[in-house]
């Protein structure tokens, strides 16, 4: 497949390009500083990738980068930029749309204070004691759902470059809702509760950044599972409920 990633220097945004070279797929990397890519890619990697050097925040230059792609990864900007983080995932969305030589298959990164809390109506972002610039993801995600587009939201907690587990571990992946198991007895919380609750928990959903690269590339074609989803990750390893 033809891929674009923007935002290919971040942490996520360079491991999608290299798994998505070792799968084959041909891989594009919409940067400002190419050379900051180069360094990291390597010399042979960096071969293999289509590098383009422009402004993500002109239309054209998106647009244009979007032509005869069969999927977007948007991993550029981040939710403490506010207004600007809001305007790059505008614009890259609105290309999408507009492109019509673009598949319109797109992944988008949030967090998972996006994401449905078991029992409840909320999501995290909107409780007491959540970083206010998390609402950007909310944003972006109310943005994605007036698009015909065919999105997907990944919704990690905090990446790390790797995690020591004690025994062998599987990697639970949800739609909607937060991918740890919650008790029922938590809808009787208040938001303030449930807030305290949720950061006592947050370690648990710790995911390392090539496993949220892998579920992207693994689920990266036009009308898969999560189409039109905001996706949790979380290892399993028998947590009890508590």
């Amino acid at each position: 497949m033809k891929i674009i990633v923007f935002g290919a220097t971040g942490n996520t945004g360079r491991r999608v390009l290299v798994q998505g070279i070792n799968r084959g797929h041909e891989m594009t990397a919409f940067v400002r500083n190419a050379e900051k890519l180069y360094d990291q890619l390597g010399k042979h990697s960096s071969k293999q990738v289509r590098v383009i050097e422009d402004d993500i925040m002109d239309p054209i230059s998106v647009s244009e980068a979007l032509a005869h792609q069969d999927a977007a990864i948007i991993a550029a900007g981040h939710a403490g930029q506010g207004e600007e983080f809001v305007r790059i995932v505008d614009n890259i969305i609105s290309q999408c749309e507009s492109q019509l030589n673009f598949s319109g298959r797109v992944w988008m990164m949030g967090g998972a204070g996006l994401l449905n809390i078991p029992h409840t109506e909320l999501i995290g972002n909107n409780l007491p004691g959540f970083p206010p610039e998390y609402k950007n993801h909310n944003r972006n995600f109310e943005r994605l759902q007036r698009s015909e587009l065919d999105w997907s939201v990944m919704c990690p907690g905090t990446m790390i470059d790797s995690i020591e587990h004690p025994g062998p571990v599987n990697l639970h992946v949800t739609t909607e809702i937060l991918p740890v198991p919650v008790p029922e007895v938590i809808k009787e919380y208040s938001e303030a509760e449930i807030a305290g609750y949720l950061f006592s928990r947050f370690q648990e959903l710790n995911v390392v950044y090539d496993d949220v690269a892998k579920c992207m590339l693994d689920h990266i074609d036009l009308g898969g599972p999560f189409k039109r989803k905001r996706v949790g990750l979380a290892y399993q390893n028998n947590i009890p409920v508590r």
